[in-house]
């Protein structure tokens, strides 16, 4: 196996120590570079305005206000905003597995007559830039083709384009081809069918890459900002993010602070608590027989 580093140069002391000390420096400084932006912003929660707006700024607040958090929450009414954060990323994440999971199993053991096409046309639409899109997109939603229906305001405006994502049918395409066929000849034989043997056999086998594409989708719907923007102007229906910006200019920066902090914890929580199945998904290539 070839690696940047000789084994006989690994097995010296000299070598033993320069690798070590150079992998102990490398982790440091991706660490240190990851934690001070998160250390800025909870500190930053925890000042009052007048510190903030210092320059140059205090790197450890004078005086500590951990009620800023609650009077954030209180003030900004923020429980609201996270339960319409909650419907659009739920409503999301649910109808974009009802349409994704059925399309990549299509896509790799049904396989339709043109489904390299099909799959080649979707990739293609990853090579458009989001904001090209946003006008086609908006324009459909404003006036969806055959139903006549305007979804501006509406939870599905963005649960709809969130649906369509050709990357998370990719991936899961990709899973799916390393499950063996033998798995479902055996199921055709005892009689199931093509539903039957995507809700039976696939899925089951699939809970990690399932779970990897779930934090992905999650991950990247909170942090949208320009779309929900556009789609929801009414501020009642806006997400959290949204909400937020709207206010920056009305709130003092402490709140603010506060608030894009609890507004980050969701995320970090869901990572934390799915590492496991994270780190699972993105290992796993294949299938024992």
């Amino acid at each position: 196996m070839r690696t940047l580093v000789r084994p006989a140069v690994l097995r010296t002391p000299r070598g033993r120590l320069v690798y070590w000390s150079l992998l102990v420096v490398a982790l440091l400084a991706f660490t240190v570079a990851f934690i001070i932006p998160l250390y800025w912003m909870t500190t930053g929660g925890m000042k009052s305005s007048p510190e903030l707006a210092r320059n140059p700024p205090t790197y450890v607040p004078e005086q500590w206000h951990p009620g800023n958090y609650a009077d954030a929450w209180d003030e900004l009414d923020l429980a609201t905003y996270f339960g319409n954060t909650i419907v659009l990323i739920g409503g999301a994440w649910l109808l974009g597995l009802a349409v994704q999971l059925p399309a990549a199993y299509a896509l790799s053991k049904l396989r339709p007559r043109f489904g390299n096409v099909i799959l080649g046309l979707m990739l293609i639409t990853l090579m458009v830039p989001a904001t090209v899109l946003l006008i086609p997109t908006y324009l459909t939603v404003s006036d969806v083709p055959i139903f006549g229906t305007n979804l501006i305001n509406e939870p599905a405006a963005v649960w709809l384009p969130a649906a369509a994502n050709a990357f998370n049918i990719y991936v899961l395409k990709n899973f799916f081809d390393q499950i063996p066929n033998d798995l479902l000849d055996a199921a055709r034989i005892d009689g199931a069918g093509p539903f039957a043997t995507m809700w039976r056999i696939i899925l089951p086998l699939s809970r990690p890459i399932i779970a990897v594409v779930s934090i992905l989708s999650i991950s990247a719907l909170w942090r949208d900002f320009l779309w929900p923007l556009v789609v929801l102007p009414d501020p009642a229906e806006q997400p959290i993010t949204v909400y937020l910006q709207r206010i920056a200019d009305t709130t003092s920066l402490n709140l603010l602070i506060a608030g894009l902090v609890l507004a980050s914890i969701p995320l970090v929580a869901i990572f934390l608590i799915f590492q496991r199945q994270i780190l699972a998904g993105l290992t796993a290539g294949s299938l024992k027989g």
